[in-house]
């Protein structure tokens, strides 16, 4: 939330794909969707997860939250700490019902308004407990069906609904983020159809997290649109795997994930290794990243107040680890000589699983396999069964690294267009000699940011 415009990925994708900023800047601009009811729904049942804190904000209409789960952060930033939430958003936030209230039929209402002055209000709650991490070689889980507020075009500009967590030892300092962490669930901007996931870590501004932006990305919201409509937020954090991994996902749907390789040692130690974070669920108005999506100030005097995000429940659960944990990565799982399939990746950024392959891959993007046995002959080349409908111009190479995805590749093939994004072809690749067992990345690597590839399974040969 800390933040200005994150990172994402565009290209030329179908409605699936995920939103470059400037293309959802554009879309915003006179969509409109239909009001959906507000539906309520249980929080779910996870057998195989326990449940540590849960609520489906049942109580009578125009009550407040309960006080024994979320206190209300009042004005426009905590004593002593950044002016304006250290975001430049502009509502001064309240516990009025009007702005923040129960709505009787199993849901919260955060509801931003503005008074005949042009002031703005609204409301931002966070959870008392502060101590949400995955237990020893565990998961931790974080989740919320929420509506976000059903307003778009240019009465949309300005609007900033947001899920998402801080670290424990923000609350009394203020000023040490984003090193103590924050875990960006679901933001949302100017009534775009999209949902952003980002990462907050390290130092600002720069830093291994690219402060401020982050370590995001976006995506529509699956089946209907996310305004006016309820989408399920997920977060997982997995202590249970070998480097560590952070996900996100909507409506059971991964779309961004971060692993502990990617990151400094210190830089994950300082994010993870305190008491844990606590929630927070605000609609702010205005600020650096709704202001550099649309490119101007935010709000205008055609944005309308009102819309509230409707939230129908919050719920964090754990998994208990194995008690070993995961394979270690240098175990042999895999042979390098027999078919992998990519969607059985051990952990990746920037991938799409879908249909039994992966996707949506573009530069910078890289899929992990753990444990792949070459054995004591080396390989001579390996084969990749790969589609493309990149258009004319658009494509890279598929490459091979041991290790680490920053390590030089010991092989690589290029594909451009193969007549279609199902349209499969195996490719072969030289690869320099290797034996033993490695982690293997296959990476991507394009001169354009467009995705140019799918992957559905390789295997090398000797």
């Amino acid at each position: 939330m800390t933040i200005t415009t994150p990172v994402t990925r565009s290209g030329t994708r179908p409605a699936r794909r995920l939103l470059g900023l400037a293309t959802a800047a554009a879309l915003a601009v006179g969509l409109l969707t239909a009001t959906a009811p507000a539906a309520q729904a249980a929080i779910p049942d996870r057998p195989e997860w326990t449940l540590q804190f849960g609520d489906d904000f049942d109580g009578a209409s125009g009550t407040l939250p309960d006080t024994a789960n979320w206190r209300f952060s009042i004005g426009h930033g905590y004593p002593g700490g950044p002016a304006n939430w250290g975001t430049g958003e502009i509502a001064y936030h309240t516990d009025d019902p009007a702005n923040v209230s129960l709505d009787g039929t199993g849901n919260l209402r955060i509801t931003p308004r503005r008074d005949a002055a042009g002031n703005w209000t609204s409301a931002r709650i966070e959870t008392n407990r502060q101590d949400f991490r995955p237990p020893a070689d565990g998961v931790l889980r974080i989740e919320s069906r929420l509506q976000m507020p059903n307003v778009t075009g240019e009465a949309a500009m300005g609007y900033w609904p947001a899920f998402w967590a801080l670290g424990s030892p923000y609350r009394g300092n203020w000023w040490n983020w984003p090193g103590i962490g924050e875990y960006d669930i679901m933001e949302n901007v100017n009534g775009i159809d999209s949902t952003w996931a980002v990462l907050h870590c390290g130092v600002a501004p720069g830093g291994p997290c690219n402060e401020n932006n982050g370590i995001g990305a976006s995506r529509t919201c699956p089946g209907s649109p996310c305004q006016g409509n309820f989408h399920t937020f997920t977060f997982e954090w997995d202590a249970s795997s070998s480097p560590q991994e952070l996900r996100w996902y909507v409506d059971g749907q991964q779309y961004h994930s971060v692993d502990q390789s990617q990151l400094p040692a210190d830089t994950w130690s300082q994010m993870t290794s305190h008491a844990g974070y606590f929630i927070i669920l605000n609609v702010a108005i205005g600020g650096a990243f709704p202001d550099g999506v649309a490119g101007r100030v935010t709000p205008t005097a055609a944005t309308r107040p009102g819309h509230p995000m409707v939230v129908d429940y919050v719920a964090v659960w754990t998994r208990p680890g194995d008690g070993g944990g995961d394979p270690d990565p240098g175990d042999p799982q895999r042979d390098a000589y027999s078919p992998i399939q990519a969607e059985s990746l051990d952990g990746h950024r920037g991938v799409v699983v879908e249909g039994g392959h992966i996707g949506y891959l573009a530069s910078g993007d890289w899929a992990r396999f753990d444990g792949v046995d070459f054995g004591a002959t080396p390989p001579v080349d390996f084969l990749a069964r790969v589609a493309s409908g990149a258009p004319p111009g658009v494509s890279g190479l598929v490459e091979i690294r041991l290790d680490s995805p920053g390590n030089p590749p010991i092989g690589a093939f290029a594909v451009g267009t193969t007549g279609g994004w199902t349209s499969w072809r195996d490719i072969p690749g030289n690869v320099s000699a290797v034996t033993g067992v490695h982690t293997v990345f296959v990476t991507f690597t394009s001169g354009q940011p467009a995705d140019f590839v799918n992957l559905d399974r390789f295997h090398f040969r000797r």
